[in-house]
């Protein structure tokens, strides 16, 4: 392995367990507060929670791209670009089906 795709990975590692943590933490202090009794601050956090847990992919795909692009490697960056506009696309045609747009 090159020193660019040893840093790549580790900045993606990173990232992944960042968001990972961040949203357990979200999702279980809102389990808390819902057993408690406080439903907005619960709510909140838990939706939190979720969005954070989808965002992280999404984050890990744009840190690629921008490591890719330090790197020159340009098949990679296309391919990458890709996969994000895929996630996009994904993401618009859940919320265009459900009537949320």
């Amino acid at each position: 392995m090159t020193a660019e795709s040893d840093r790549l990975e580790r900045t993606i590692g990173i990232v992944l367990r960042a968001g990972v943590t961040i949203s357990s933490i979200c999702l279980a202090t809102g389990l808390a507060l819902t057993m408690a009794g406080t439903a907005d601050a619960a709510d909140l956090l838990l939706r939190a929670g979720v969005m954070i847990l989808l965002a992280t992919p999404v984050a890990r795909v744009i840190i690629s791209i921008v490591e890719y692009i330090r790197e020159h490697d340009w098949t990679f960056v296309v391919l990458t670009a890709i996969v994000l506009m895929e996630l996009m696309a994904s993401a618009v045609a859940a919320l265009v089906f459900n009537r949320r747009v």
